[in-house]
């Protein structure tokens, strides 16, 4: 891996720095926090595709969010998880069909070239025909390709936009052979002098692959997914990393929590402020699926809720629906 002095000033920031910086963005006239396009804008383009993430930007994202699993040889391969079924048209391939383990294709089965085949589709068709409309249209992608994406779409919207680069999943990969650490910084090299780099966050649910990143001094902040109780699978962070002794630890070792909606709310953001983390927060959709049964029909309701938490950033699928919202509070 590239030592710390091979990144270029800009990006090596101390984790003070950015803090900083973060609060700058709440206090220069306006409360509102970061719009974060949650795998692009998969409200209306299939997930983790080129046209969702330009659209993320279009609708007024200031961060993206790609998550990334290894391939076979190496390569960030832009998914949400290393199953490729329910977001690939990987089943109408038959040159693939060996490749089938238990009820699924995974990642690390395939090489970057064979999975350049395949085309994106959308992950809850019955829930999002728009979206579901443009499945089949458009190939899959890598990290790299996601970086200069995103430099080139906000040169020509005049706005930036970074990324929060989600690893999934440290512990499995690990048993794979494969390094976060050495995978990023191969798959970044030759890129740090683009501006979606700039302020760039990289998450974990899996605190030891933070940790690595920070003891080899990795450029970024990093930021600590922390997940509902239910969801919590092996080695991921919980809701027991948001009590005082937890934030305590997560103060000393990270730069940011990001947590569950269901877990969010104000005391927990001035607690984790007050230790001088960022507090992020996920993830705004709008289909009653989603919604606590409180909040029905009426997820701006919702989002204005979460929003008055006065957390730092919001992950959305519809970044211009929240970005039209904060709008509206800031001239109230």
């Amino acid at each position: 891996m590239a030592p710390p002095s091979a990144f270029p000033a800009f990006i090596v920031v101390s984790a003070l720095d950015a803090r900083l910086a973060f609060t700058g963005h709440r206090h220069h006239g306006s409360m509102s926090p970061l719009i974060i396009g949650h795998r692009g804008a998969p409200a209306y383009l299939p997930e983790h595709t080129e046209s969702s993430y330009r659209l993320a930007i279009r609708q007024g994202a200031d961060l993206v969010e790609p998550d990334v699993v290894p391939t076979r040889d190496g390569v960030l391969l832009v998914r949400h998880e290393p199953q490729l079924a329910s977001t690939t048209d990987i089943a109408e391939h038959p040159e693939f069909a060996d490749r089938r383990r238990d009820t699924d294709w995974f990642a690390e089965d395939f090489t970057w070239a064979e999975l350049q085949r395949l085309r994106a589709v959308e992950r809850i068709p019955q829930l999002r025909l728009t979206s579901a409309a443009h499945s089949g249209e458009e190939v899959i992608l890598r990290l790299r390709d996601l970086v200069r994406i995103v430099a080139e779409e906000s040169e020509v919207c005049g706005r930036h936009c970074g990324l929060v680069i989600e690893l999934k999943h440290d512990a499995r990969c690990l048993t794979l052979g494969f390094d976060f650490v050495d995978l990023l910084a191969q798959e970044l090299d030759g890129l740090w002098h683009l501006e979606s780099l700039r302020d760039l966050r990289i998450e974990s649910f899996e605190a030891s692959a933070l940790d690595r990143l920070r003891e080899a001094g990795f450029p970024g902040t990093r930021i600590l997914l922390v997940a509902a109780a239910e969801e919590v699978l092996p080695g991921e962070e919980g809701p027991e990393r948001l009590t005082a002794a937890g934030l305590d630890d997560a103060a000393k070792r990270f730069d940011g929590i990001s947590v569950r909606a269901s877990l969010l709310d104000a005391p927990l953001v001035t607690a984790a402020h007050a230790r001088g983390l960022e507090v992020f927060t996920y993830t705004l959709r709008a289909e009653d699926e989603f919604l606590p049964p409180a909040y029905l029909g009426r997820p701006e309701d919702y989002w204005r809720a979460i929003i008055a938490t006065g957390v730092d950033g919001v992950f959305a699928d519809a970044p211009d629906r929240v970005r039209a919202l904060l709008e509206r509070e800031d001239r109230v």
